[in-house]
């Protein structure tokens, strides 16, 4: 008896490490000191020594059942960009800079090219996010996962100044909420998803006229990166008051968490395009609007509050990062809470 024959392919894990480092390559910044490999990654200070109260902020999620879908579809090089989206657009509203990222990929079998696809996907979220890849760890749990499935989480780290936090605090009656457009569901609200649609390979490779694809590409599409969207506002000058990423529990759970007590957020439901996979969705599972606003984004992805002066500038930027944002609602005083009218 030995560990191989017990499950664990120790060869294996050394394949998927290699294969992965071209995949890890495009995420470096100059403050990475370590190589992948390592027992620990490490990142120097100096990217933000500068900084008078410098602020480590930090996110960590996983992909949820939209892993699912993949296994189905045997489509692995997009989840990743879901994971690392779910832990940097949580660092970017709160006004931080995402500065490293660590995976954990737990696996009923070690198929080094399958593990090196999804680490592809998790190296497209960091180079799209400017944050390192700096480690992770893949674990091979035989007996614990099927041999053909796995789980993905994440945790990324990033920095603001304290001065420069998005904290709602100074949020005004007459503030204008600006919505940044999604890619769809992102990766939240997948067991309602799967409760929906039939979950074989045929029924998601079904061509839908509405959505311009199969269905399991527009379930799939990878979650929206804000982090490119927000730092365009930021060096457009604009003060982002308030900031909320629209995740699970959709409209009614997460912009009241950017809210303080006495505001309210009112959002105009037909002051933007509902992607066609929310209403797809809606009208095969016969599920109510208010529970649609409550468990999905919707199509925003990320909310945020600025003073009336600065709309077209906040427009301006949002755009020349190559997000869609809409004019969505207002900030009024009253009791804590949305208002979808």
């Amino acid at each position: 008896m030995d560990y191989k024959k017990a499950g664990v392919d120790i060869e294996a894990g050394y394949k998927s490490v290699e294969l992965m480092k071209e995949h890890i390559k495009k995420t470096m910044r100059p403050e990475v000191l370590t190589n992948i490999g390592g027992f620990s990654g490490a990142f120097s200070m100096s990217a933000f020594k500068n900084m008078e109260k410098p602020t480590l902020v930090s996110g960590t999620d996983g992909v949820g059942t939209k892993l699912k879908l993949a296994f189905i579809m045997d489509k692995h090089d997009t989840i990743g960009i879901d994971c690392v989206a779910m832990c940097v657009n949580d660092i970017a509203c709160a006004g931080g800079e995402p500065l490293f990222f660590l995976d954990y990929i737990a696996c009923g079998k070690n198929v080094p090219e399958k593990i090196a696809n999804i680490v592809s996907g998790v190296a497209d979220g960091c180079a799209q996010s400017s944050a390192a890849l700096i480690g992770g760890e893949t674990a091979e749990m035989p007996g614990f996962y099927p041999v053909d499935e796995y789980d993905l989480a994440g945790f990324a780290v990033g920095v603001v100044d304290e001065k420069d936090l998005i904290t709602g605090k100074d949020l005004k009656d007459g503030d204008v909420l600006i919505g940044m457009a999604s890619s769809g569901v992102h990766s939240n609200g997948f067991s309602l998803v799967r409760q929906v649609f039939d979950m074989t390979k045929e029924a998601l490779s079904k061509e839908y006229d509405e959505l311009g694809c199969t269905l399991g590409e527009a379930l799939l599409a990878p979650t929206k990166i804000y982090v490119k969207a927000l730092r365009s506002v930021k060096e457009a000058g604009v003060r982002v008051r308030a900031c909320s990423h629209i995740t699970g529990g959709g409209f009614y759970e997460n912009i009241p968490r950017m809210l303080p007590d006495g505001m309210r957020a009112v959002v105009k439901k037909d002051s933007y395009p509902i992607p066609p996979i929310f209403t797809l969705m809606a009208k095969t599972g016969g599920i109510e609007e208010t529970m649609m606003y409550n468990t999905y984004n919707m199509g925003i992805g990320m909310m945020l509050a600025v003073d009336a002066a600065d709309v077209e500038k906040t427009m301006e930027a949002i755009k020349a990062s190559g997000e869609t944002p809409y004019i969505v609602g207002e900030i009024k005083a009253g009791e804590k809470g949305v208002e979808l009218c």
